[in-house]
């Protein structure tokens, strides 16, 4: 693609990098066979290549967001199937970044829309705040269909619709603290607590904490590390991000510098694309670039790690798993074989349901934010799941797991909780007895 940036504008590094991303795509538009907004909503301007042109036309002008362009880059999942598809190489993401970034800096949104935004961006990095949102919410879901209707109101109905009806209690796998080897310590890794995880569903850290230690891995939980910024970095909140980034990466250099390790494991595959992305995300801070990218060389999805492990080979279960690659794995990450092989090797029969590339809707905060596209693309991933007539559904991501379990029946679960069963530990709630 031809760009007309002048000399000045690209003294700008994050405008520099854009220029380059930009001159990488060749209009094939590929990358429109493989966008979920573009599939549902059949618009160019929701696609890609469509947000490439309005992203470039305008930085190269120089010029504030306006209604269009924040309508269109609004309804991008970030799912990253573009980027898989691609035959140029462009790097959607740190494209779309930058124009959220420059959206946040140079649009005044709607009072509705900053109000919504500001409470998701002060309550849900927060572990404590999102447990008693959580409980506030329970008091005011009978309200949730009457918000609705009022158009001020709607998202926060949304939200209340979203929140779970049980809120587990607060577990002892997020205290900082190290969890020995309980075999011959063949490893030491770190492990994200995160955010949103934990008040959701604190038994996927737990079985993850279980497994690892009964494999010989040394689990240490730093004091001090937090929230990834995933969810502030994808709203355009850019110094917010990196305030999370630089305090989450002194954390984990000091553990490595302290007792060593092998690794960073992250249980959420939302958070490990963003915590392989740090060492891009502060390449322009002197003080942290290369503890930075020391950081994103040691994070490690925990299928990533497990695979590393030789682990044995079961005998089967008589249980069919549909398996769900939450985008963030699949086209973040790049990890596609390692999660069906370790549940494979660990006695399950594996499906795959069509259109896996496709996302499920859940998108950090994109179903609130984007409920309509969201519930539409939901009801796609639960006809394709439900299609393979398995017994349960295994996914790697928090979001994905809350999404799809709101529009199915069928029992869905983290990888790693039937990885911890299949090698020893308890059965998980959920899990339908062998035949």
């Amino acid at each position: 693609m031809q760009t007309n940036f002048t000399p000045e504008q690209l003294t700008d590094p994050h405008v520099a990098e854009s220029e380059g991303i930009l001159r990488k795509c060749v209009h094939c538009g590929f990358c429109t066979a493989t966008c979920p907004t573009y599939v549902t909503l059949g618009n160019e301007l929701d696609s890609p290549r469509g947000r490439i042109y309005l992203i470039k036309d305008m930085l190269e002008n120089g010029r504030a967001a306006d209604e269009e362009v924040v309508t269109h880059i609004d309804r991008c999942l970030s799912c990253l199937a573009c980027m898989t598809t691609c035959p140029s190489g462009v790097n959607y993401m740190h494209l779309v970044d930058h124009a959220r970034i420059h959206i946040e800096q140079t649009y005044k949104r709607p009072l509705k829309d900053r109000l919504v935004r500001s409470v998701l961006a002060a309550v849900l990095p927060y572990p404590g705040r999102f447990r008693l949102a959580l409980k506030a919410a329970r008091l005011g879901r009978p309200l949730a269909a009457a918000m609705k209707r009022v158009p001020f109101l709607k998202t926060f109905g949304v939200m209340l619709d979203l929140a779970p009806a049980e809120i587990a209690s607060a577990s002892a796998a997020s205290a900082p603290g190290i969890r020995a080897a309980q075999t011959e310590k063949r490893g030491r890794v770190a492990i994200l607590t995160g955010c949103a995880q934990p008040v959701l569903k604190p038994g996927i850290n737990e079985a993850a904490i279980r497994l690892l230690t009964r494999l010989g891995v040394e689990v240490v939980v730093p004091q001090g590390e937090g929230c990834c910024g995933a969810l502030v970095h994808h709203m355009g909140r850019e110094e917010q991000a990196l305030e999370a980034a630089r305090r989450n990466v002194d954390v984990w250099i000091k553990a490595a510098d302290t007792g060593g390790l092998d690794a960073i494991i992250i249980t959420t595959s939302g958070c490990g694309t963003t915590i392989k992305d740090y060492g891009h995300m502060l390449r322009l801070d002197p003080a942290y670039a290369d503890k930075a990218a020391r950081v994103s060389a040691l994070a490690k999805d925990i299928t990533e790690y497990l695979a590393t492990l030789d682990l044995p080979r079961q005998e089967p279960k008589n249980l069919i798993v549909a398996y769900h690659s939450a985008c963030s794995m699949q086209h973040g990450q790049k990890i596609t074989l390692a999660p069906k092989l370790l549940l494979r090797n660990a006695g399950f029969t594996v499906r795959d349901p069509a259109e896996g590339h496709l996302c499920c809707g859940s998108a950090g905060t994109y179903n609130i934010l984007q409920p309509e596209i969201s519930a539409t693309l939901k009801a796609r991933k639960v006809k394709n799941i439900e299609a393979t007539k398995a017994d349960i559904i295994a996914t790697g991501n928090i979001g994905c797991i809350t999404q799809i379990a709101t529009g199915t029946a069928m029992p869905i679960l983290h990888t790693v909780e039937l990885l911890d069963w299949a090698y020893g530990g308890e059965r998980p709630a959920g899990v339908l007895p062998s035949p």
